[in-house]
């Protein structure tokens, strides 16, 4: 699988952009600003039908533009195919394949996944469980659309079972039978959500460890662990035990979506005493661990989106990463980066054919082949 070329028209800070990619390694490079992490996040875009920074679609349109459009060509099982993301502002947002739209966005997640490693990832480590439990969701639905409708159905029975409660805190009324009925739906959907992030989380921790090694050069030891309470009772039991908690706090406090990941470093709290260094590396071993497990449920090589991941690592530790994700296992990746030289002379070393884009300000200034 690969991307072979990208058209953007007002996304971001860019007013136009046209580029044809090599198959191997892809670098932007630039000052801060320049609109490198743009070209990523359209990228993202048509992996996943959003952004990674910015939730809100009608504010990656451009300046006071009325609309933008992300178009490009992917190339699978010796296929083309052409995704075409647009937005039009006060109108839904639009997705096509081979110029037909489709019924559902989520139809398209995990068709042609990525991994995004960026800065704002550090929000895993020091944000709330929420961050990591959507983290959890992102990964396993770009491999499994029945995780996904789960999810969905979950959150949906969720919403309504919150609102009952609401309903009858505000009207003074009580009836356990009306809310059975989402008791029911709840378990249902939680046991399958349940198994699924403990299988993601079982097939992580031991690659986290391989590519941390791999990084930091280290021999600490990193760890993973999957937090939920379905761990030690049903959902049943859970929502029948804290009911009268739930009618006093109108909403339901027992669930999987109170699920949490605990990040290790030597058994102590990643987030109290892990240096910025080490916090780095965990987070780039944790989504090159990412990269596997969707690369072998989907038996096929994600794209690999590498945002600013040079900042405040060494030469030699930059050296070792792309070294690292050059290798077989991986396939496309686009780099970005603010040191021209350093770029060149890294990626050129492991990949020839790398491509090197440099922008400035939402222009493309120059490209090297």
């Amino acid at each position: 699988m690969k991307l072979k070329n990208l058209h953007l028209i007002n996304f971001k800070n860019w007013e136009e952009l046209s580029l044809d990619f090599s198959s191997g390694i892809n670098c932007f490079v630039g000052n801060n600003g320049s609109g490198k992490t743009n070209i990523l996040d359209a990228l993202h875009y048509l992996s996943v039908c959003k952004s990674y920074f910015n939730l809100i679609d009608s504010q990656n349109i451009r300046n006071e533009e009325g609309f933008f459009v992300i178009e490009g060509e992917f190339e699978k099982s010796d296929e083309d195919y052409r995704i075409y993301c647009g937005l039009k502002r006060g109108q839904k947002k639009i997705l096509r394949k081979n110029k037909k739209d489709y019924a559902k966005l989520a139809d398209h997640i995990g068709q042609f996944p990525s991994v995004i490693i960026s800065p704002y990832d550090r929000d895993l480590i020091m944000d709330g469980s929420d961050v990591r439990r959507k983290f959890m969701d992102a990964v396993i639905s770009q491999s499994n659309s029945i995780y996904l409708d789960n999810l969905v159905r979950y959150n949906k029975a969720l919403a309504q079972r919150n609102a009952l409660l609401k309903f009858f805190a505000a009207n003074h009324k009580w009836d356990k039978e009306s809310l059975l009925v989402y008791d029911v739906q709840l378990e249902e959907k939680a046991n399958y959500i349940f198994e699924a992030r403990k299988e993601f989380v079982e097939k992580l921790k031991p690659r986290l460890l391989e590519y941390y090694s791999l990084i930091s050069q280290d021999s600490e030891f990193p760890d993973l662990n999957y937090k939920s309470q379905l761990l030690d009772s049903k959902l049943t039991v859970l929502l029948e035990q804290n009911l009268q908690k739930d009618k006093i706090v109108q909403y339901t406090t027992s669930g999987i979506h109170k699920d949490d990941l605990e990040f290790t470093l030597e058994g102590r709290p990643l987030r109290k005493f892990g240096s910025q260094g080490q916090q780095k590396s965990f987070l780039i071993a944790l989504k090159l661990a990412q990269y596997d497990f969707i690369r072998e449920k989907q038996n096929q090589k994600p794209f690999l989106l590498l945002d600013d991941i040079f900042d405040k690592l060494d030469e030699e530790r930059v050296s070792q990463l792309v070294k690292l994700v050059s290798e077989e296992r991986f396939g496309q990746i686009f780099i970005t980066d603010t040191h021209d030289d350093r770029t060149a002379q890294l990626v050129k070393k492991i990949d020839e054919n790398a491509k090197i884009f440099v922008v400035e300000k939402g222009k493309l200034l120059s490209e090297k082949v």
